[in-house]
């Protein structure tokens, strides 16, 4: 089972920015996996939040999209989501997740907490 590393969740007010990194291992990093975001509260189902596709498009659920942004390196192998004007509903512990060809990968998660 391959490794994501996730990292840079906290507490932050509202209105606040986070940025969440995922360390990828090369061996899946590829244009044609299809890379994620996504977030859990618990007692809920995991959730959408952005993804790049296999043809490289950017999507967003309708919560986030104009304050989340996922972006991607390929020198460093590192997928990110960029969240601006945080709300208190955007709490939640945000998972990294890779498909890529027959297999389905995820980080431990981290966590993020939107309050005052």
């Amino acid at each position: 089972q391959v490794q994501l590393m996730e990292s840079g969740g906290g507490l932050v007010q509202p209105g606040g920015s986070l940025r969440l990194s995922c360390v990828v291992p090369q061996s899946i990093f590829s244009r044609h996996a299809v890379m994620a975001w996504y977030r859990q509260v618990p007692g809920n189902e995991r959730e959408l939040v952005a993804s790049f596709t296999t043809g490289g498009s950017r999507t967003y659920s309708d919560s986030v999209k104009g304050r989340f942004t996922i972006s991607r390196d390929t020198l460093t192998n590192t997928l990110y989501l960029l969240m601006n004007n945080l709300k208190p509903e955007d709490t939640a512990v945000y998972y990294c997740n890779v498909q890529y060809r027959e297999s389905l990968h995820w980080g431990q998660g981290t966590q993020v907490t939107v309050s005052l």
